[in-house]
């Protein structure tokens, strides 16, 4: 069956931004297996001699890349509980509960958004400062445990629940939390999905908020440590990019994984007439 011309040209077009797209993470890995000399060779030489892998070994031992593991996954791990349980309540509230001023809160929580981080990180240091708080996990995961942009999210996902569930369970004895427990969370998994993905990336990749907060070596994430092994190691690309493909494989190995569960939420869920 020949395919019309429109659908080849797509078809190359979307197989030259993918390769535009994967090239600098291969070239990165390809470095990291480089010799020096290799990795800063003219013209720039595609694949290495013979790979080391004993770079990893090396850099292993030259940063404590354990530590800023455990400190990423906490920060992380930490950060999603408290941003879906915050949240789901809200998006809760916004979506079934009547109060006064409900949509202009919801309007000026929305409004906040445009607001850029640069503003408030002094404010936010100096209470941080009076709590005693800098240089510990308190400050790397409290201010960021409520995101407006997964409560408006998860808000619009909620809005398409019938208001009829909410008082059919009431009128059944169902508290809140026991409706949001057996009925919204089941439906709501393609959205939930979504938000813990952006709030992991976020945590993950966190470098300006951790490298103003934390002072001890102990305490820095792994973005935070990689910027001080790249300020020591100067020109090592081996070393630099070795580095940057342990700590980027783990997030890469997730994003794959909540892409498979996003795309098999959306198709197993919804509410049936």
């Amino acid at each position: 069956m020949r395919r019309p011309p429109l659908h080849i040209a797509i078809y190359v077009l979307l197989t030259i931004g993918a390769t535009l797209m994967v090239f600098p993470f291969l070239w990165m890995i390809l470095t990291s297996l480089k010799t020096q000399a290799e990795s800063i060779s003219v013209p720039p030489a595609l694949l290495p001699d013979a790979p080391r892998f004993v770079t990893y070994l090396e850099v292993w031992r030259q940063i404590p890349l354990v530590r800023y593991f455990i400190n990423t996954v906490i920060m992380t791990v930490l950060t999603l509980a408290g941003v879906l349980v915050t949240s789901v309540l809200a998006a809760f509230a916004f979506s079934f509960r009547e109060f006064r001023g409900r949509d202009l809160s919801f309007m000026v929580l929305l409004g906040m958004m445009m607001i850029p981080q640069p503003v408030y990180l002094v404010p936010a240091y100096v209470i941080l400062a009076k709590l005693g708080w800098l240089d510990t996990f308190y400050a790397l995961i409290v201010p960021w445990t409520v995101n407006i942009f997964s409560i408006f999210l998860i808000r619009q996902h909620f809005k398409t629940v019938p208001a009829s569930l909410y008082e059919a369970a009431k009128m059944d004895g169902a508290g809140d939390l026991r409706f949001i427990w057996h009925v919204l969370l089941p439906v709501s998994r393609p959205v939930l999905v979504t938000v813990s993905l952006f709030s992991v990336i976020g945590s993950w990749n966190s470098f300006l908020w951790p490298l103003i907060v934390t002072n001890s070596d102990t305490m820095r994430p792994l973005q935070v440590g990689l910027a001080y092994f790249s300020q020591e190691q100067g020109s090592m690309w081996p070393q630099l990019m070795a580095a940057s493909t342990m700590v980027i494989l783990p997030l890469v190995a997730f994003y794959a994984f909540a892409q498979r569960q996003i795309t098999e939420s959306f198709a197993s869920s919804g509410l049936k007439d």
